[in-house]
């Protein structure tokens, strides 16, 4: 199956990180393919250490290289472990680093591991393809966390203000039945929440499948690590391009890159984060909430 992915500010993202002919341009979280296919097209010389979790990533993504003279190697990790990636590489330092933290179409329509409260999938949420029975799952979360332990992961990771009341209903409902798939939890918020907030702009579920994600991925440990890591090994001049999608992980870069830039390692190239166009927001309404950031190594 090919990816159907979109790829969210291609242009903005390639070309704010000011390459050459022969960069050296780690893509941490490949997904469709989508940026590390236009580096290719406009620096056919360049090489790309392309990252992903979900080792289906690289198959799907095939088509979009065919054609290209692409210097590509991939690494079936997460975009944190840069550094033991670069050494197994024999490379110490890179021109340029992409991050994409967007959960890609391809996971979100066709993983099979219910991301998406929109289908009737098992309760995995990891972006590993082949989870062990080592990794953690959304199901063990619902299943045998605590009640404030949960509460505080979905309103801390979510946002979501009747954090509490969801928590409730989950243990509730595990009293009774274990919960098993993504439809069978989304009843549970939806008879843990008010009637009115069932009747939102966004579906009462949003909030708490982002949450029990970032927690069973520990997204924003991940996205710290992988900060840290990415600025020690860029060159000098050499520039990172981060697209958040949600106020967490951007306030997180933001933070990050303000530190970094007072500590006089980076300057920041992007004063306020780029957009979304109308034209891409309408084919593409995934990018509404995309933020892209981008700051250069002194």
């Amino acid at each position: 199956m090919n990816s159907v992915h979109k790829t969210v500010l291609l242009n903005e993202t390639v070309d704010n990180l000011n390459l050459s002919k022969d960069s050296i341009v780690v893509d941490g979280t490949f997904g469709g393919g989508g940026h590390s296919a236009l580096v290719c097209q406009k620096f056919p010389k360049a090489t790309i250490i392309a990252i992903d979790q979900d080792k289906g990533a690289f198959k799907k993504a095939e088509s979009k290289f065919e054609g290209l003279k692409a210097n590509i190697s991939f690494h079936n990790t997460n975009f944190r472990e840069i550094s033991s990636v670069l050494e197994k590489e024999g490379i110490e330092k890179v021109d340029g680093i992409i991050l994409d933290l967007g959960l890609s179409s391809d996971q979100l329509e066709n993983s099979g591991r219910g991301f998406s409260f929109m289908k009737d999938e098992p309760l995995l949420m990891t972006m590993k393809e082949n989870p062990s029975p080592e990794d953690v799952t959304a199901e063990d979360v619902v299943n045998t966390w605590g009640e404030e332990n949960l509460a505080n992961i979905i309103y801390g990771y979510g946002e979501e203000q009747f954090s509490r009341r969801i928590a409730k209903g989950i243990v509730e409902a595990r009293g009774v039945a274990p919960i098993k798939t993504t439809f069978e939890l989304v009843e549970v918020i939806k008879k843990s929440v008010p009637n009115l907030y069932k009747k939102g702009r966004i579906h009462c579920a949003t909030k708490t499948f982002q949450a029990l994600r970032i927690a069973v991925n520990d997204e924003l440990g991940a996205l710290t690590e992988g900060l840290t890591k990415g600025v020690d090994v860029l060159k000098g001049g050499g520039r990172m391009s981060v697209i958040s999608f949600h106020s967490l992980e951007d306030r997180i870069v933001k933070r990050f890159f303000k530190e970094k830039e007072q500590e006089g390692i980076v300057k920041i190239i992007t004063k306020k984060p780029i957009t979304g166009t109308d034209l891409e927001i309408k084919e593409n309404p995934r990018s509404r909430s995309a933020k892209l950031r981008v700051i250069e190594k002194i």
